[in-house]
């Protein structure tokens, strides 16, 4: 048997090897057990697999994205046996990975319940005991059609091979766009056929190399995405290369549950999303309406401190506004359906930019006014499908805080780096420390962008610099550019590690082009300026969302709806605490008292419950020092402040924006 030359890459080392012939990939990696799969030449292999001569393979760690995906894909095969087991009937749909999981779809006659997930659960975990093997093999469509004649969504798939992005999201995993393969799950004694599925793979050896998973949630999906398709039923899973590592995703998701601002949003009585309105669309109440008023206030003074000018524009213009922009043709689905009235159709604004730049086009503009920064709360309003809507944070009326810069080329640098740390500086205040920036650019071989290559090679640059500047982690984000131009994204993580996209800033040579939008210069020539866009919050429903889950429903002092509320011990102490409250005010603190009957116990949990910063005491030894007690939201307390300390104090905390 002839020998094979292969080089063993890891990381920056490489390893050139002879082995002979039929080597497995397994046998390469011999005694590594935290290998469980290689990357060939570039394409993801089981360790099954033969080496071939002059290939460069690496070895995919468990622990590693490709590795988790691997395993999170063979456990979705393992509950899909599991399923057909306990319910023979089921139709198998798609059973991709995803981001920290599974999930695989169903054809059943009834949706599963709490307890089938039991069932299965256990079912899968005599699977992954018995270490049934993972065996890949090629077919022909004809032979597969006929292996599988009794899996109708197998057959559609095998009828979208080579166009998977047709099929559904996930579908890649089952048919890809090459060759088609099926996974045998074989007995690990006998070798005797368990069960079988459509799969591109590649699978983890075993099921018995499927350290841990756990079954997490069932809900109906239709087939391939469509409504006009059948509901499916889904279950979703996630599985961890260690019992500690699923311990430790379990106890972040009932933490994440915990903050889940629209959980919170009803228990502190700030917002709702009533059903006349129809999804998507939020009311504020009036303590989340304070909350959202101090937001938008302290922005308003930093921008105005800024340089920045503020405008105002309608909810609803003339369709080919949007069309002169671009964003009909590139933009349509985002956008709610045309309206007709005067025989004329008209759109709900879904981007306050176009607007602006009729601003700017209204009446000559000279070099000496730009740059020209332009600052608007704008409400816009977004189609969004329904299974996508969540809470605050993904919407379909919501208010950006939306800002265009006109300036010149010549200016475009120094005018990136302000609104970089301006806007980096304004997230800080708001309690976000962690950041790493993304820059996205254009495909060059999508057709969805607009521009010349010399305008894109220049902005993509121009955002780079100003990004490099910050000295943050920059993440390259290819093909994720606005079809008008690149933007770079701040991404903040929030008090439980999870990452969040705030911030956007994009540079846009071609909406001034397609508006006709021009200044004097210096010389008398008729120039294009460069306009910078910028959405700080993104928006302010879901800045609001993120910072309610940050900080757990207990806001710091300065964007508390209610900052101190005065508790009598007896009701001979509310007068003196009134008298507290009202010189409070007076300092322009929010502060109220419970004067209610209930006793004091009960008092102090429901502003526990409320996640008030400070919850202000009074007795009979208070009133006669002339002093209250504190008790901070913690539990601890502090004694015989006097008042007037005590309203500097809160004063103070609320001033320099810290937490208590």
């Amino acid at each position: 048997m002839s020998d094979v030359r292969v080089i063993i890459q890891r990381d920056s080392e490489r390893e050139e090897r002879v082995v002979t012939a039929g080597t497995t990939a397994a046998e390469l990696f011999a005694g590594e057990r935290t290998v469980v799969a290689a990357r060939v030449s570039g394409e993801l292999r089981d360790l099954a697999y033969q080496v071939k001569d002059g290939e460069e393979v690496e070895p995919v760690e468990l622990s590693s994205e490709d590795g988790l995906n691997i395993l999170r894909h063979s456990t979705a095969h393992v509950m899909a046996q599991a399923v057909q087991e306990l319910f023979p009937e089921a139709k198998l749909g798609i059973g991709p990975p995803i981001r920290d999981g599974f999930y695989y779809d169903f054809d059943v006659k009834e949706p599963f319940t709490p307890e089938d997930l039991k069932r299965i659960e256990k079912k899968m975990q005599e699977i992954q005991k018995r270490g049934q093997r993972f065996s890949r093999r090629l077919t022909t469509d004809e032979d597969a059609r006929v292996e599988l004649a009794d899996e109708p969504y197998k057959l559609e798939l095998i009828g979208l091979k080579g166009n998977a992005a047709q099929a559904a999201d996930g579908a890649d995993a089952e048919v890809g766009g090459g060759e088609l393969t099926i996974y045998d799950n074989l007995d690990a004694k006998t070798g005797e056929l368990c069960w079988k599925d459509l799969c591109r793979g590649p699978h983890l050896p075993t099921t018995r190399n499927i350290p841990a998973f756990k079954l997490m949630r069932t809900g109906g999906a239709y087939w391939r995405g469509s409504e006009k398709n059948p509901m499916l039923q889904r279950i979703y899973g996630t599985a961890w290369p260690s019992k500690d590592e699923l311990k430790a995703h379990l106890e972040f998701l009932a933490e994440a549950e915990k903050r889940d601002h629209r959980k919170l949003g009803a228990e502190l009585d700030l917002f709702s999303f009533p059903d006349e309105l129809g999804p998507g669309l939020a009311v504020f109440h009036p303590k989340g309406g304070v909350v959202r008023k101090v937001m938008e206030d302290y922005s308003r003074r930093r921008h105005e401190a800024s340089g920045y000018e503020f405008v105002n524009t309608p909810h609803i213009s003339k369709e080919h506004l949007f069309e002169t922009s671009g964003h009909l043709p590139h933009y349509s689905d985002g956008m709610f359906p045309p309206i007709q009235f005067d025989e004329q159709n008209y759109r709900l604004k879904a981007m306050n930019c176009p607007m602006h730049n009729l601003i700017f086009k209204s009446r000559g503009r000279s070099y000496r006014e730009l740059p020209l920064r332009l600052f608007e709360f704008g409400t816009v309003y977004r189609y969004e499908k329904s299974g996508v809507v969540h809470g605050l944070t993904r919407s379909r009326g919501f208010t950006q805080d939306d800002s265009h810069i006109y300036c010149t080329k010549e200016q475009m640098p120094e005018e990136l780096d302000k609104l970089l740390t301006f806007v980096l500086d304004l997230l800080r205040d708001y309690g976000l420390t962690e950041f790493e920036l993304e820059l996205s650019t254009r495909d060059p071989e999508s057709d969805k962008f607009i521009g010349s290559d010399e305008d894109w090679a220049e902005a993509t640059e121009a955002l780079r610099l100003a990004a490099e500047k910050q000295s943050l982690p920059l993440v390259p984000d290819p093909g994720g550019a606005a079809y008008y131009g690149p933007k770079i994204s701040v991404q903040a993580k929030d008090a439980i590690g999870r990452s969040w996209q705030m911030s956007t800033l994009q540079v846009d040579f071609n909406q001034p082009k397609r508006f006709g939008l021009e200044y004097t210069a210096a010389d008398g020539s008729r120039q294009q300026p460069v306009m910078l866009h910028r959405a700080l919050f993104g928006s302010i429903e879901r800045f609001f969302g993120v910072l309610l889950e940050h900080y757990a429903g207990a806001f710091p002092a300065w964007l508390a709806p209610v900052q101190a509320v005065g508790i009598p011990i007896g009701d001979a102490h509310v007068p003196y605490l009134e008298k507290f409250a009202e010189q409070a005010r007076a300092q322009g603190l929010r502060v109220e008292v419970d004067a209610s009957s209930d006793r004091m116990q009960k008092k102090i949990r429901n502003q526990q419950k409320a996640k008030v910063p400070f919850m202000v005491i009074a007795g009979d030894e208070d009133m006669n020092n002339g002093c209250v007690s504190f008790r901070y939201r913690d539990g601890s307390q502090e004694n015989g402040i006097p008042v007037d300390d005590a309203i500097a104090k809160i004063a103070k905390v609320v001033e320099e924006r810290t937490q208590v």
